[in-house]
């Protein structure tokens, strides 16, 4: 049975699975993303990665500011779906909009509710040293994230994850996690299991005052923040009054003063233990292997990070 549905989404994340839905044959109606925004030097207007696929397929694209107003929620109701697919948005959906479709809307969701509700789950998840994660799909209601689940997949982080490894490992087993879901829901096979009211924790958006290392805390610690924040806001220090990002360490061995370098490959110390920089990146420049970034800026034991 063909599904008639709208698809949510704005970032690289949703994308797998609107093909998913777009190769099992569903009727999509309509795509809502977020409206284009400038970036880049030259501040040119930018389509989000779900407008540009959907567009580059020929299917309708609307990008509405909000969803609150009486005109979108009707052109919504206009489109006689039978349900609305949402992955990493971007808006709020009142009411009105999550009634619309027959068979209401369901979420794609990067955690194992209620564990880290809210907008950045897969980077709180390492940043809180999380050991397992995964994707869920969701009834979708008014309060944040806090719906039925329908399906889980889960799987591990391990000790060489970052937000973007984890990402792109739950973006695709999302898309085949909602196909199969629908498939299921179509049969009436899907259970709608309540969230637990134990457990509960937010995943709060990043703030830029987060992203500096503190160089007194932990190392395991530091090294879930670099893991946490890798690619993007990235976890920075200063280093002769540049900033430089830390995309990606490991728990390293030795002690000093937090910030002090304890040898020529990168070992820094921390406030217990140390952590092993792989990858730097100078601020304006691209990523590089901390041995590549060495050769042209040698930090030799005794310096400091700041």
């Amino acid at each position: 049975m063909t599904l008639r549905l709208a698809f949510m989404g704005s970032p690289a994340f949703g994308l797998p699975t609107l093909e998913a839905l777009i190769a099992a044959g569903h009727d999509i109606a309509c795509v809502y993303s977020q409206p284009p925004r400038p970036a880049g030097r030259g501040k040119k207007e930018r389509l989000t990665p779900v407008h540009e696929f959907a567009a580059a397929r020929g299917i309708e694209v609307r990008t509405p500011k909000s969803l609150r107003k009486a005109p979108e929620q009707e052109a919504f109701a206009a489109l006689n779906l039978d349900l609305a697919i949402v992955v990493a948005y971007g808006l709020i959906l009142p009411k009105p909009i999550l009634d619309a479709p027959k068979r209401g809307a369901l979420n794609l969701h990067g955690s194992l509710l209620p564990r880290w509700r809210g907008a950045a789950p897969i980077q709180r998840a390492i940043m809180a040293g999380d050991q397992i994660t995964g994707v869920q799909v969701m009834r979708m209601e008014e309060g944040l994230d806090t719906g039925a689940v329908l399906a889980t997949y889960k799987t591990p982080i391990t000790f060489d994850d970052t937000t973007q490894t984890v990402h792109d490992r739950l973006s695709i087993l999302g898309a085949a996690l909602m196909r199969d879901t629908l498939e299921s829901f179509e049969r009436g096979e899907v259970n709608e299991t309540p969230q637990a009211e134990e457990g509960v924790t937010y995943a709060h958006k990043i703030t830029p005052a987060e992203a500096r290392i503190d160089w007194t805390r932990p190392a395991r610690e530091i090294d879930f923040m670099i893991r946490g924040l890798s690619p993007a806001p990235g976890a920075w220090f200063e280093l002769d009054g540049v900033r430089v990002k830390a995309l990606l360490s490991r728990i390293g061995q030795g002690a000093g003063a937090p910030g002090e370098a304890l040898d020529d490959n990168f070992l820094v110390a921390c406030g217990d233990g140390a952590v092993r920089l792989l990858t730097v990146q100078r601020e304006g420049r691209g990523p590089l292997a901390a041995d590549v970034f060495l050769r042209g800026q040698p930090v030799p034991a005794g310096a400091r990070l700041a």
